[in-house]
């Protein structure tokens, strides 16, 4: 029996050149997703961000949620675990199948869909109380055009109450005094390196270093917080809650990551 060689990461002769959206489909070749797991550590990412998700979702009285940037599944599990009803999409078919692969090693079965954000509505259906986009994935858009139309796609699939959980790393420290990371509460697997090889304004390169001497890369947008929150309200959310490393904004000094809990509809509390 013969197998095909795994593809390799491929960047060209000039990676920090590389700053389209479309790359993703590429960059999360088989050897990346079996390693991306060590990178997470499940179980120390389930005890650093605790209910915090779940908490969200049920202070809100929301029940359908549509995980839109899946991975490998650790979001879609921990939601279907306590109760909630998930679709799990992906825009990379090797996340699919090793969130699927996941899943029935944790005894729940993912309802998953291939689908790019930026025609999200033409392969999902009906409407959700919530979207899920976690992870930093949305910083895989490099074109302000695909990230607006992105956005314009979470709302539409939204019912008329329904809530955007957007995140993102801490692209202003990055960009204004360089990078340093806790890895408390996302990437949590302590032999796992993550770290930008290369930032500007326009690009963030990723590279990600395993155990085992392997290396892989990501070429992202730096988004910075102000202009997120801005991109959002130009998309019609009403509302938006942003938290700093899962605490209120200043209780997390220089966080890592921000957590945007957006509402299309404005309610008064």
């Amino acid at each position: 029996m013969s197998f095909a060689p795994q593809k390799k990461q491929s960047y060209g002769a000039d990676p920090n050149s590389i700053r389209e959206s479309d790359k993703y489909t590429t960059e999360y070749v088989r050897g990346f997703v079996e390693k991306w797991d060590e990178l997470i550590d499940w179980e120390e990412r389930a005890n650093s961000e605790g209910r915090f998700f779940i908490d969200v979702l049920k202070a809100r009285q929301k029940q359908s949620v549509l995980d839109v940037a899946t991975g490998t599944g650790f979001h879609s599990v921990q939601l279907l675990k306590a109760g909630f009803d998930v679709s799990s999409a992906d825009g990379s078919a090797e996340m699919l199948a090793k969130a699927f692969e996941n899943g029935v090693a944790h005894e729940v079965v993912l309802k998953t869909v291939h689908a790019d954000w930026r025609w999200l509505n033409k392969d999902i259906h009906g409407k959700y109380d919530a979207i899920i986009c976690l992870g930093n994935s949305f910083t895989h858009l490099h074109d302000e055009d695909d990230r607006r139309r992105a956005l314009a796609e979470f709302y539409a699939a939204l019912k008329h109450d329904g809530i955007l959980i957007i995140d993102q790393r801490n692209y202003d420290t990055i960009l204004d005094h360089g990078f340093s990371s806790k890895h408390k509460y996302y990437y949590c697997g302590n032999q796992v390196s993550a770290k930008p090889v290369y930032v500007d304004d326009g690009l963030a390169r990723f590279e990600y270093s395993f155990p085992d001497g392997s290396k892989h890369n990501l070429n992202m947008f730096p988004l910075r917080k102000s202009y997120m929150r801005g991109l959002l309200r130009d998309a019609g959310f009403q509302k938006i809650h942003s938290y700093g490393d899962f605490q209120e904004e200043g209780e997390e000094k220089d966080p890592d990551f921000f957590i945007h809990v957006v509402e299309k509809e404005f309610c008064n509390e």
